[in-house]
């Protein structure tokens, strides 16, 4: 599809007319007009504003001319994963739960990996597979290619920060923490139980956390699951495979 067409199906799609499209960009009406004629296309800060307010990327207003990936994950990138820069613009190099406002999620490419593998595997692409894909895939993109260039701060100052916090606890059983791995809400979104016998879930299973499963001390067969990010610190305890998940702590940092 090209641009002309792509302009015209956000803007009725949205329901504004050409007037009121040209009011929002700061443009006349007849700019609009002329670009729905394919006479001419936005200019750069004008593609700008448009992926904006219709929350598409240029490359999509611009009719796709390139396949976009994840210069950190490899993931095939589509304009509901992107990730966004601190102003709110699209950044059209990384997905959202590589890169998150100006800040990059993964510092280990280990990490990265065993994040990934879990969505990975299936009947036919076993974890090996998978392991060994990643490693194969990984280090030609850009973000691998250039991370000695990278600050090495982003999160992993907050992993830190978190593990202090965390052992600062002494809960009765959990073990001291050494490590936090980055992973995805919809990985360790378990619902508990209030008092009040409503059954609540705390996480975005879109965003990146970060935790750690260890096995408690004081037997049983639980385990303590420990998680955080800027925001809140959550220590819960359950079975395996997170049955009977019991919310020990959720507080505010």
């Amino acid at each position: 599809m090209e641009t002309k067409d792509i302009i015209y199906n956000l803007r009725t799609k949205n329901g504004l007319s050409q007037d009121e499209l040209a009011e929002k960009v700061f443009v006349t009406r007849q700019a609009v007009s002329r670009w729905e004629n394919g006479e001419t296309t936005p200019n750069t800060e004008t593609l700008k504003l448009l992926s904006e307010l219709f929350r598409v990327s240029i490359n999509t207003l611009l009719g796709s001319p390139r396949k976009l990936i994840c210069q950190c994950c490899g993931m095939p990138l589509e304009d509901s994963i992107l990730s966004k820069e601190k102003d709110g613009s699209y950044n059209e190099d990384y997905c959202q739960w590589c890169y998150d406002k100006g800040r990059y999620t993964y510092q280990n490419m280990d990490d990265l990996i065993e994040v990934c593998i879990p969505h990975m595997v299936n009947d036919n692409f076993s974890p090996e597979q998978a392991r060994a894909y990643m490693k194969g895939v990984l280090p030609n993109l850009d973000y691998w290619k250039n991370h000695s260039e990278k600050n090495q701060d982003n999160y992993e100052t907050i992993k830190c920060q978190l593990i202090a916090e965390l052992n600062a606890l002494e809960i009765k059983g959990l073990p001291k923490i050494e490590r936090l791995n980055a992973l995805t809400g919809s990985q360790v979104n378990l619902s508990y139980l209030l008092p009040s016998g409503v059954a609540v879930k705390f996480l975005d299973e879109k965003a990146i956390y970060f935790g750690n499963q260890l096995p408690s001390s004081l037997g049983e067969g639980r385990y303590f699951g420990v998680l955080g990010n800027e925001n809140f610190l959550l220590v819960s305890s359950y079975k395996e495979n997170g049955e009977d998940p019991e919310l020990l702590l959720y507080r505010k940092r």
